[in-house]
């Protein structure tokens, strides 16, 4: 049968103990053991079918794990109490001191900040390159590199990662790739264009509430194996764990990610094309003069569309500002950090998502001051939406 992450996902058979159709809610900490051989064999790794202690594994969380990873086709998943949690656990998981990292430097603030700020107290170097520049990352390997870090669609210039090149250079060097798939659910799958573990943000699309904050990580059992071992585990001695409650919730709104990432999709295309129309300065990986198009296209599952993230610059953080606050007075959507959400959102990434990267750095991987990015929500009137931005614009070019 051919892949698709929906119908992986729907294809799976989860029910509750007693026949519930959304599966029973975890509701303990810890779990019992018929028998003291089998709480031994739990500890040391060797027994699978049993439940320990809730920081380690539950049902609840086991549930969704489960559900990532069919639709990221991976043999196995671990689900965070945020996205930060995931990518940080990954990464510590992988690197001791001493050890290098490559990563594109467009990428969420959070992560970069986490990779400039924060690993140089463990001894670890991390070298940010343009990830499109493929000969960049290959002159930065080294024999203490251990992997190779990018997202999909870089947060927030929406660069395309050549995914299959970045798992040749990977392989060929015996690194592993790592790829943060957050805004592009379904859309690409990394694992099947050789990533070795996709890190996501379940609070943006994959939730798509704005409710809860999780994350998850995506990879072979062995890697799931050892970042949950009781002895050295990253996820098991530092304690990310999600909320099974919010587990629960989140698995029955991933039952409807498919039809909200066509949605999506289809309301930013519209946009796209009635901004570029206008001649507005914008960025939409969907649009065939997108640098990454071609390539976006030859690796994406084409069904679910291009995605729901753009961004249009504006020339000036000012100017950026007063129009964001119009759109947010015309009902256009809101002001706010995030994406992934049913309302359209909006916001200055320079300013706000990625105010963690120096603004020398911003400067030099062409973050525009003025750059305002659009996380297109699931609006009904899309055209009704175009409108009201547009009335925005000509409001303040008038005064």
């Amino acid at each position: 049968m051919k892949y698709d992450p929906a119908t992986n996902i729907q294809n799976l058979k989860q029910f509750g103990e007693f026949g519930d159709v959304n599966p029973s809610i975890t509701d303990s900490s810890t779990y019992t053991f018929l028998t003291a051989q089998k709480m031994l064999e739990t500890f040391d790794g060797t027994e699978e079918g049993c439940f320990l202690y809730s920081r380690h594994w539950n049902p609840s969380n086991k549930y969704l794990a489960e559900a990532m990873a069919a639709m990221e086709n991976t043999e196995s998943a671990w689900v965070t109490s945020s996205g930060m949690a995931a990518i940080t656990t990954t990464i510590l998981q992988l690197c001791s001191a001493g050890d290098h990292i490559i990563t594109s430097v467009t990428t969420y603030g959070g992560t970069f900040a986490f990779l400039k700020n924060y690993l140089p107290k463990f001894n670890i170097d991390v070298s940010f390159v343009n990830i499109c520049d493929l000969e960049s990352v290959k002159k930065e390997i080294r024999p203490n590199t251990r992997l190779i870090y990018t997202e999909t669609m870089t947060n927030p210039l929406l660069q395309i990662s050549d995914l299959p090149a970045l798992a040749a250079i990977s392989k060929a060097n015996n690194l592993k790739l790592v790829v943060d798939n957050t805004f592009t659910p379904m859309i690409v799958s990394p694992a099947n264009h050789g990533a070795d573990i996709v890190v996501y943000s379940m609070t943006k699309f994959v939730n798509g509430k704005n409710d809860c904050v999780a994350g998850a990580i995506c990879a072979d059992k062995e890697f799931i194996n050892d970042i949950s071992s009781v002895n050295d585990g990253t996820a098991m001695l530092l304690g990310p764990v999600l909320d099974p409650l919010r587990s629960s919730s989140i698995l029955k709104n991933l039952h409807t990610l498919h039809i909200r990432m066509r949605q999506h999709s289809s309301n930013a295309m519209f946009l796209a094309k009635k901004l570029k129309e206008d001649g507005v300065n914008l960025i939409y990986p969907g649009l065939p003069e997108h640098p990454g198009h071609k390539l976006y296209k030859s690796i994406m599952n084409p069904e679910y569309g291009f995605g729901g993230m753009l961004a249009i610059d504006v020339g000036t953080s000012e100017k950026a500002n007063l129009l964001m606050e119009k759109m947010e007075e015309e009902g256009v959507g809101y002001l706010a950090v995030s994406l992934g959400y049913f309302k359209t959102l909006f916001s200055n990434s320079g300013k706000s998502t990625s105010s963690e990267v120096p603004e020398e750095t911003q400067k030099e991987m062409g973050l525009s001051e003025g750059l305002i990015r659009f996380s297109v929500g699931l609006d009904n009137d899309i055209e009704n939406t175009y409108r009201m931005i547009r009335q925005s614009m000509d409001a303040l070019s008038t005064h």
